[in-house]
Order: structure tokens, then sequence, then C-alpha cells
């Protein structure tokens, strides 16, 4: 991705918008971990490093079926909200680290997975690091939510961000394709598309909007204009009281070879 921020403007950007993306941010379609379990040959009790955790929304699925989860995030207020959603699992370990230092032992986990994270990341920084800390075939899962543009509601949500959002275009995860994912995993990978959605009302449509790093939150010279310009797509397109966010789920799967 073009114009990757410092690590450390990468690391805190989140961490004023933790409860807005615990509530409101979407988890991952069933289909997505049966494909990776099934591609991926995982053993029974695997180890999965999920790096750039988050607040472990992409966890959360991994544990419910039983795997042992590494959750490897630097942000700590992120960090910190996912110890307390995932608190009661006993396989779930919190580890304050980055993709390109988990702190994790050598070839200490069956997988890794970046759902949501991938294009925070330095690529060929990462790409090291996570082959460390696997073991072969040294198998890796990139995941993301991608919102659609298509339709009268989500279109005039993507002007308004375009609009009033504070570096949309820069951050945009939509920037990393094929393309840009080739070099990471050194050799072949598949990439599979799930459909899934959300349905929120007023005030999650909002907080789904607040959620996104480039939203501007409560005391940015931008914010008023922007909650305006939402409140007026939310009136303009609901349908019994309600909006839909639309989204492709995007896996690429592969060994970094």
């Amino acid at each position: 991705m073009s114009g990757r921020e410092p690590a450390s403007d990468a690391t805190s950007r989140f961490s004023d918008r933790v409860d807005d993306y615990v509530k409101y941010r979407p988890s991952y379609p069933p289909a997505v971990i049966d494909a990776i379990e099934s591609r991926a040959r995982l053993p029974a009790g695997a180890r999965i490093a999920d790096v750039g955790s988050g607040t472990g929304i992409s966890a959360k699925p991994w544990l419910e079926r039983g795997y042992e989860v590494f959750g490897v995030e630097p942000n700590d207020a992120m960090r910190a909200a996912a110890e307390r959603l995932l608190g009661a699992y006993a396989k779930f370990h919190s580890v304050r680290g980055t993709a390109e230092a988990t702190t994790l032992p050598d070839a200490s986990v069956d997988l890794v997975v970046a759902a949501q994270a991938f294009h925070w990341f330095e690529p060929q920084r990462a790409r090291t690091e996570l082959r460390r800390i696997l073991v072969p075939p040294f198998r890796a899962a990139l995941v993301w939510n991608e919102r659609l543009t298509e339709g009268a509601f989500l279109e005039a949500y993507e002007g308004a961000l375009l609009e009033h959002a504070i570096d949309y275009a820069k951050v945009d995860h939509r920037n990393i394709d094929a393309a840009a994912i080739e070099p990471f995993f050194g050799g072949p990978f598949e990439q599979l598309v799930f459909e899934n959605a959300q349905l929120f009302d007023r005030e999650g449509f909002l907080g789904r909007a607040l959620s996104s790093s480039y939203v501007p939150q409560r005391g940015h010279p931008k914010h008023e204009a922007m909650m305006a310009a939402l409140g007026r797509i939310f009136d303009a397109h609901e349908q019994g009281g309600a909006v839909e966010f639309r989204y492709r789920t995007v896996l690429y799967l592969g060994a970094l070879t």
C-alpha cells in the first residue's frame, strides 16, 4: 500500500474508538473458517497466531472450535478489549507484539492469520518474522471484509467518506490486491471470496462509521459535518429503520515459501 504510516501511528490510531470497534465491526462468515481449516489441513488442537488481533473479533471463531490462539496486538486498548472478550477461553493467550516482532518462539504455531490487519504490516519484515514462528509448511491466511460500494446507500456512504474523512484514500485496505500480496507469500496462493452483511439502526450505523480510523471523532474540526452527512444518508436510505452494509470477505491462503 502506498503512503504507509509510521508504525507508531498505525499502532495507536484505533485507541480512541475501541468501544465502537467491539460493538459494530463485522465478524467473518463461518465458511471462511471452514475453508482455512480444510485447505490448510489443520491438525486437532492446532496453534494459531492471530496477528493484529485487535479486539478479538477474528480470534473468537477459532477458540470456539477448540484451537489454541495467540492474539498478537500492539495497541494496548484493543488488546485489553480482547482480553475482556476472550478471557473465559483457557486457550487464548494475549501477546503484546507486532507482525514484525511477535515475541513468539521459533516454530511455535501451525497457522498465522491476519484479519483486517495486513495492510498495516511492513510486508517483508513481517514475512521474515511470521515464517520464523511457523512450523512447515508455513501456512498463512490473510482476510478482509471489504465493504461494497454498489447501490444508492453504499454509494452515498462512500461519497461521505471521500468528502469528510481524514485520510481515507491513504489507509483504505482496498489498495491491497493480489499483486501486492504475492511477494508476501513468495509462491502460489489461493484467493477465495465470500458474502457477508450487517444490518444497522441509526445508532449502529453511526457507531459503525466511527469505528473506522479515518472517520473524525468528536472534537475534530470535520466531525460535525461528517455526522450531519451520515444522518442525512440514513434518513434517505433506511428501510424499516435500518440500513445494510454489504461486504465481500476476501481470503488469501498459502504458504510462506
